[in-house]
């Protein structure tokens, strides 16, 4: 079994990504006058980059030393999915910030679902899942733009985003 190496190239096209898509979805957001804007889902899809990258590199590691030390193979644990889990429940309590309980109707359950998919995608960027992302970015931000519209005119009385 071969890695390879995540070189700094890559790492600096990630990033961009990151702050690309981040950005995207967070004008969105910004330009609707909710809680969470433009700096928040770029911070959230980059941390989720960057802690993506790390597992890589972890799991990377942990590989390298129990093939070279065959006996440290039930001592040295890596669960790749762990990390990345984490940052899913972290943004999940972000996300709850923005809800907003006031008068009988709750606000901000749709950026607070914008700031859990941005970490979702983070997290893509950082894996190396290119598309994946580039194509998750595209439907939300389609499902943000064009949806509401057609959600006013069915759901008269809906509950504001």
């Amino acid at each position: 079994m071969q890695f390879q190496k995540i070189e700094w190239y890559n790492v600096l096209i990630r990033l961009a990504m990151a702050v690309f898509v981040g950005g995207i979805i967070g004008y969105e957001r910004e330009f609707k006058n909710r809680p969470a804007g433009f700096r928040t889902h770029i911070l959230v899809c980059v941390g989720a980059a960057v802690v993506s990258m790390i597992q890589l590199y972890m799991v990377k590691n942990s590989v390298e030393i129990i093939l070279k030390n065959p006996e440290l193979a039930n001592a040295l644990k890596v669960d790749i999915g762990r990390i990345g889990a984490q940052v899913i429940t972290g943004v999940g309590f972000l996300g709850a910030g923005s809800i907003i309980h006031e008068k009988g109707l709750i606000k901000g359950l749709t950026t607070a679902a914008t700031i859990w998919v941005v970490a979702c995608i983070g997290l893509a960027i950082g894996m190396g899942y290119h598309y994946l992302s580039i194509f998750s970015t595209i439907v939300v931000f389609g499902v943000l733009v064009s949806l509401k519209k057609f959600e006013e005119r069915i759901f008269k009385s809906r509950i504001e985003d």
